[in-house]
């Protein structure tokens, strides 16, 4: 008897009609912007059934996209590492490079839907900036993209690509500079203009409905790769996993495996160690706590206010991570690890070196997982979702690391 039977109607039962995933997730609102995030949900609940939303979906991932994306052996890094089998879901592959544009689309159509002129959302690594810029142009809407001082300086290659496909990308210079205060200033940009504009949040986090409806958006990833995966090799992986900031990336891979014999592995940044302050590992040292409208697992301090993060990879930077997470680490069928800056480095040059292939740094921590366990021989095989390329981050590793003349890989 499969013992994760209990998962085969998740997505009918997840979350509820408020927008919960058991105690996590909900809208925790402005009185003023209450009117504009149900005309959101009343929006989403009505195109997500309809077939020709459906039917024009399947047709931008096909013919924009370059959907579907592959699964990927690496048989090279595989061998000299042990008898684990690691394979990628190569999301590097989707237009714009990373999983991003999998819900930027799906909120572009939306928004044209809802007849509104303007997108506005926020950006850490710049990917998810870059795809929502590439919606806006593709369906003729203005898009506004804040991002913190710190990120723009690490990720100017998709700031110059957010900018030629005709996105205001807006600095925001207060606190750490960083994703979290980016989110901060385009809510505050989404009070004023909402009823001309949508927000585009970037991952599965927000008030409902965005952790729901980004998560619907992203199961493509998981759907695709398990059906690859057993067309590849007659099987079920072992074990899948991806990493997790705010997680959208891995919510896609994970829940069409949830009712499977899988392991399934988030993997969250320990930065440079476990002093606060010196990571982003949410899910590892968080608790209960509200950000962001939403209620999920939160690096908080004594008075409920965000503790400062940080890791290497500007898209994992972020002091909370989506509700359905906590969800699924409360009831156990996800396991989270953490790795380090290091490892992440490390695991960004084997791919390079071994396989051809140069990963973003938040992929790079899911990666470096693999390795970890490969080297263990834990599993047999192991699925990582390869939610990025690295060109955005190449310039900072070179700047920061060399060419990894000193790593060990």
């Amino acid at each position: 008897m499969n013992k994760y039977a209990e998962f085969e109607n998740y997505l009918k039962e997840q979350p509820d009609a408020a927008g919960r995933f058991g105690p996590y997730g909900g809208a925790y609102l402005p009185e003023e912007l209450v009117p504009a995030f149900e005309e959101i949900t009343q929006a989403y609940k009505t195109i997500c059934h309809s077939a020709q939303f459906i039917s024009e979906l399947r047709r931008i991932r096909r013919e924009f996209q370059g959907r579907p994306t592959p699964v990927y052996h690496c048989e090279r890094l595989s061998n000299r590492l042990g008898t684990t089998q690691i394979y990628l879901k190569r999301e590097d592959l989707n237009h714009t490079g990373a999983h991003k544009l999998n819900h930027c689309m799906g909120e572009g159509l939306l928004a044209k839907y809802m007849g509104k002129k303007k997108i506005i959302a926020e950006t850490g690594a710049g990917q998810h900036g870059v795809a929502l810029a590439t919606a806006a142009a593709y369906f003729g809407l203005e898009c506004d993209i804040y991002m913190g001082e710190v990120d723009i300086a690490k990720q100017a290659p998709n700031v110059s690509r957010m900018r030629i496909l005709g996105a205001r990308v807006i600095p925001v210079s207060h606190g750490l500079k960083t994703l979290k205060e980016a989110v901060d200033a385009a809510f505050e940009a989404y009070m004023k203009e909402y009823k001309d504009a949508i927000y585009c949040i970037g991952s599965v986090v927000g008030p409902h409905p965005f952790p729901m409806m980004v998560r619907d958006f992203q199961t493509v990833v998981g759907i695709e790769a398990r059906e690859q995966f057993q067309e590849m090799t007659g099987l079920l992986p072992d074990a899948v996993c991806a990493c997790v900031g705010g997680g959208s990336n891995s919510i896609g891979m994970f829940v069409p495996f949830l009712a499977d014999p899988v392991e399934i592995i988030g993997v969250e940044p320990l930065g440079r160690g476990e002093k606060t302050g010196d990571h982003a590992a949410t899910m590892k040292f968080g608790t209960k706590g509200i950000l962001h409208g939403f209620e999920s697992y939160l690096l908080q301090d004594e008075n409920g206010d965000p503790l400062p993060v940080y890791s290497v990879a500007s898209g994992l930077d972020y002091p909370a991570t989506g509700p359905e997470h906590a969800y699924l680490k409360d009831v156990g069928r996800v396991r989270y690890e953490t790795a380090t800056d290091r490892e992440a480095v490390e695991a960004f040059f084997a791919l390079s070196r071994y396989e051809g292939i140069i990963p973003a740094l938040e992929s790079s921590h899911a990666l470096a997982y693999a390795i970890r366990a490969a080297k263990t021989g834990e599993f047999d095989s192991i699925l990582v979702n390869l939610s990025g390329r690295g060109d955005k981050d190449m310039d900072y590793v070179i700047e920061n690391f060399g060419y990894g003349e000193d790593l060990s890989i």
